[in-house]
Parts: C-alpha cells; sequence; structure tokens
C-alpha cells in the first residue's frame, strides 16, 4: 500500500531563528496521522533541524543535491553530506531547479541514480508549464520528463521513489487546477509507469500533488483516488496552515 505524505518545501526561506520557532510549532500542533509528514529547511538549517526532530514524527528533507561524490563544484552538497548529518530523503527535479537554475532531465538522471546509490529516498518533480497545457502537450511533456528522468531505473529502485507532479502552469499565474485535472494527471502517470514498468509499481508508487494546495483545497485534492498528498510551498511557511492541510490528509 502505497504512503500518504505531506511535505513542505521551505525554499529560501525562515532564517535560523525562525526555523526553530517553526518547527516548535509544528511540534505542539502535529495530529495522529498515519501520514508521513516532511519539511525541507535550507542546507545550513539542516543538522539543527535533525536534532529538534529527532524523536517527532516530522521528517527534516534536503531541497537538493549534486550528482557527484565530491570535486570542485563550489557551493554543491553531496549525497553523502546530506546522509552523514542524518538526512534520508531529497528533494530533486523541482520546477524552480529546472526553470531558474537549468537543470535538464538527463541531468536529473543523473542526481537520482546518485542519490539512490547512497540509500537516499527521492522526491522526483515534474510537470508541465502554462504553454505545455494551452496547447494540449502537457501529457507528453510529463511522459518525457518522466521516461528521461526514471525510466532508466531498475524496478525494484521504485521502492525509494516518491513522485510531485506541479502544473507549473497553476503556480503564481493566476490560474487554477481543479482537483479533477489533478487526478486525470495523476491517473495518467499511474498508467505510464504501469506501460513502462508494471501495474504493481505504478500502483504503490506515491503520487503527490505540488500546484499550490492550500488549507481551502487540501481536503477535495486529496480526496481523488490517484492523489497521495502534496508538496507544499508557501502555505508550508505557517504552522497553522500547514497543519490543516496535514489535517486534511
Amino acid at each position: 500500500m502505497r504512503s500518504k505524505i505531506v511535505a513542505g518545501n521551505w525554499k529560501m526561506n525562515k532564517t535560523y531563528n525562525e526555523m526553530e520557532t517553526l518547527l516548535g510549532e509544528l511540534e505542539a500542533k502535529v495530529p495522529d496521522t498515519d501520514a508521513e509528514i516532511m519539511v525541507s529547511p535550507s542546507f545550513v538549517n539542516l543538522p539543527r533541524a535533525f536534532k529538534m526532530l529527532e524523536s517527532s514524527v516530522i521528517e527534516p528533507i534536503a531541497q537538493n543535491m549534486h550528482f557527484a561524490e565530491s570535486g570542485a563544484y563550489t557551493g554543491e552538497v553531496s549525497a553523502d553530506m546530506l546522509k552523514g548529518i542524518g538526512i534520508d530523503t531529497v528533494i530533486l527535479g523541482h520546477s524552480e531547479r529546472r526553470s531558474i537554475f537549468g537543470e535538464t532531465d538527463e541531468l536529473l538522471a543523473k542526481k537520482v541514480i546518485a542519490a539512490l546509490e547512497k540509500g537516499l529516498r527521492v522526491v522526483f518533480c515534474f510537470g508541465e508549464e502554462l504553454e505545455d497545457r494551452k496547447s494540449d502537450n502537457h501529457f507528453n511533456i510529463v511522459a518525457d520528463q518522466l521516461t528521461k528522468g526514471l525510466f532508466n531505473l531498475k524496478a525494484d529502485a521504485w521502492q525509494n521513489i516518491v513522485l510531485a507532479y506541479e502544473p507549473v502552469w497553476a503556480i503564481g499565474t493566476g490560474e487554477t487546477a481543479s482537483p479533477e485535472q489533478a487526478q486525470e494527471m495523476h491517473a495518467f502517470i499511474r498508467k505510464t509507469i504501469s506501460n513502462e514498468y508494471d501495474a504493481t509499481i505504478a500502483d504503490n508508487v506515491t503520487i503527490l500533488y505540488g500546484g499550490s494546495v492550500k488549507p481551502a483545497n487540501a481536503a477535495e485534492i486529496f480526496s481523488k483516488p490517484d492523489v497521495d498528498g502534496g508538496l507544499i510551498g508557501g502555505a508550508s511557511l505557517n504552522a497553522d496552515d500547514f497543519i490543516a492541510i496535514v489535517k486534511a490528509i
């Protein structure tokens, strides 16, 4: 049975002191749930987050990593560095990494392999831009990102893969994705994986929705049969909002 997950992507937000405050608020309010709860502070705050959450149901995770074990890659962080401070999960391929920092499907495929080889669980992000949706090319874009980023993996590697579908066109554009559109794409993702591998892998992989989930729409989105939770952006920076979303799962 696939996991239910609510993961907060904090991006480049929260200073050290602000992080401590937010984690304290989350710890005080976290509900009893079967869902996995994750938060992703910045690299500089991860060691402290790990210590604060050592006995918590909330898991601190990383926002990114490099594919190399070490070397002349100024400003980068390796899988071994993450493992060395107790981190077990990393987000890869976020839409901002793709659009702002130019990360390609081929680069992300290398990162995924590097993470899995070091025993990290991967939250793999993908999704179409507004022009792709308007030109009715969204299914092709998503299938292509899955194929280039993940379909080089052996079947047993999928037990350490979590998918996060991000309709980039519905994030900060004024456009709104409906729960039905989320379900349609998530069902397509499972079908695409089933065609490449088998129905068992497709049915067991957790697929998160990353299109501006908020307390007001979380329950309806999470009620869809192929939506297993959310990768939460702005709403994860407020304890009450994030906890409300966790309760909605």
